[in-house]
């Protein structure tokens, strides 16, 4: 029997941000939403989309709540298993009623042929009582429904058993280290006091067009994010097996809340809505609502919604580099400068289909694939076990690989930039993803999903790593390829968009010059010493340590200068040197 919802919204349309009084249990851990619920049916079949296992709760309502503790979650098993029995109390009646009026109906017939007109009104009377009951009897299995539905919907997954005790980050475990962190001869600086040192990261005009915790990157830079994205892509499909995709970024309520988005975390979302509904609110507004994607996690494991796999096609390996859109609810006063928390960002995400036999290994597998992004990057890293209580809502088990970033707060720090999650049957029960081999009974499968790796992220521990003393920024070799060729991005010509070699005669400005020796200015500018073969003794050269500076060759004597006969000059004061005699 198909689960699938009859209209394309969320199960549980309008939701509303308010806890539900019905829940008091839950309050302290488990957000509840209260919504004016959907009735799902399917050709007069009832259908009843269940979240966790009903049924493996009764059975064993201890261990369901021993392993909702592990999480910070009050005992909940009592709860169900009493809405669960005025589920079936109210399904009982309704079905007994049905089955009344059925057999009132065949003897209806039977005292008619009878030619019994007394005892066939009787009968009708009381047909007709029950199918005015009915409506009501429908009514209250669907409210009830609906209301285990909600609640079931707002239960977070169980950890497995292998997952640490623990309530928050610090108790979580550190599996192993790659690395080390590099010795500097200087204070490493952040990776935003590089960018803007550099005039390539600019978060004031990204504030004045969008707000804030948003970043315009320029020239090299934003190449370089480009260059990392691609160079995770190609390493995911070409030597990792991951199938690429090109999702969708907006999305509707029912893929949200099969990945568990939905209906917890709709305050971290951000919402198109047509203009049309904008000019007319109504309730279309919750329900004809697209999302803007926190992550391609959505899109790419929704790949599978509604769907009977056969399991010899699994694993199924996916992998998109996607925009990202997060509210950032609840993150006021972190990380409030630079790119570590953003609205929007880009990321590389992995995500695998499997069967339970598999899914264990899949994510050390997983792992081991975002993993590798870091290693040719030649970046120091630890990899966490998140405990129970710091894991995602719809995690069994989570391991984090947390990035070194030199610039990071007094001295450095870790900061996250992959989650590989294992999910287990959560989002599948959730989007009715099942498999079968051969002729075998459905079951659901197994989702996994990772950062394979955040790209901003990414950017940030490659600028702060690969700092070099003069606030240039060398680029890592496996990036270089996508770069170009360049091997650094600073305070030389490449930064400010002049490249000298382009220098001819036509552009009015020192015909002819070929670049030689490199020579370094007492300041840390860069520039280089020239061989004239024009008869002209003057260059005009950015020396980006001193800003917009310019640069002048002296008159002096033979064909070549050292830097001990350059002149530093201002805008508007270089004068044109005389012609060599």
């Amino acid at each position: 029997m198909s689960t699938r919802p009859v209209s394309s919204g969320w199960p549980f349309k309008g939701a509303r941000t308010r806890l539900s009084g019905a829940v008091p249990a839950l309050r302290p851990a488990c957000l509840l939403w209260e919504t004016e619920a959907r009735a799902a049916f399917d050709n007069n079949t009832r259908i009843f989309l269940s979240m966790h296992d009903i049924k493996a709760i009764r059975d064993n309502p201890q261990a369901f709540d021993l392993a909702l503790g592990r999480r910070g979650i009050k005992p909940v098993s009592q709860l169900l298993a009493d809405l669960d029995d005025r589920r079936r109390a109210a399904i009982l009646a309704c079905e007994q009623a049905q089955a009344r009026r059925n057999a009132l109906s065949r003897e209806i017939g039977e005292v008619k042929r009878a030619k019994d007109e007394a005892r066939a009104a009787t009968l009708m009377g009381e047909v007709g009582a029950l199918k005015s009951a009915m409506p009501e009897l429908e009514d209250a299995v669907r409210r009830i429904e609906e209301e285990l539905a909600r609640t079931l919907a707002a239960i977070a997954n169980l950890p497995l058993a292998e997952v640490p005790d623990g309530v928050d980050e610090r108790d979580n475990v550190v599996r192993h280290v790659y690395g080390a962190a590099r010795p500097y001869s200087f204070a490493p600086r952040a990776h935003y006091d590089l960018g803007e040192a550099l005039e390539l990261m600019d978060f004031e005009a990204a504030a004045q067009m969008s707000g804030a915790r948003f970043v315009v990157l320029k020239r090299h830079l934003a190449r370089l994010e480009r260059a990392l994205g691609q160079f995770m892509l190609d390493l995911h499909t070409e030597s990792h097996g991951y199938s690429e995709i090109s999702p969708p970024i907006l999305v509707r309520n029912d893929a949200m809340f099969g990945t568990g988005q939905l209906p917890k975390f709709e305050d971290d979302q951000f919402w198109a809505v047509r203009g049309e509904l904008l000019l007319a609110p109504d309730e279309r507004l919750a329900t004809e609502r697209l999302g803007l994607i926190p992550t391609a996690e959505v899109p790419l494991t929704n790949l599978v919604r509604d769907q009977i796999l056969d399991e010899r096609s699994l694993p199924l390996r996916l992998t998109a580099l996607t925009p990202c859109f997060r509210a950032e609810a609840g993150a006021a006063g972190r990380d409030t400068r630079g790119m570590i928390r953003q609205h929007q960002f880009t990321k590389v995400e992995l995500v695998s289909i499997t069967t339970p036999e598999a899914s264990r290994d899949e994510l050390e597998r997983m792992l081991s694939c975002a993993e590798e992004v870091l290693r040719r990057l030649d970046l120091h890293y630890r990899v966490v076990t998140l405990c129970a209580g710091d894991m995602g809502f719809s995690a069994q088990k989570t391991c984090d690989i947390e990035v070194w970033m030199p610039g990071q707060g007094e001295g450095g720090a870790f900061r996250e930039i992959s989650s590989c999650s294992l999910c287990g049957d959560f989002q599948a029960r959730r989007m009715n993803a099942r498999s079968r081999l051969g002729e075998g009974r459905p079951r659901f499968v197994h989702s996994l999903n990772g950062s394979g790796t955040a790209v901003g992220r990414a950017l940030i521990a490659v600028m702060e790593t690969y700092q070099q003393a003069d606030g240039s920024i060398a680029v890592p070799g496996v990036l270089q390829p996508y770069m170009g060729g360049l091997q650094a991005i600073g305070a030389d010509w490449s930064a400010g968009g002049f490249d000298p070699r382009s220098i001819s005669a036509g552009e009015g400005l020192c015909p002819c010059l070929t670049l030689s020796r490199p020579s370094r200015f007492p300041d840390g500018g860069d520039l280089r010493q020239m061989d004239d073969h024009s008869g002209w003794r003057c260059a005009i050269f950015p020396v980006f340590r001193a800003g917009d500076d310019l640069a002048m060759v002296r008159p002096g004597h033979g064909p070549t200068w050292p830097w001990s006969d350059l002149a530093m000059v201002r805008p508007g004061q270089l004068q044109q040197a005389e012609p060599a005699r």
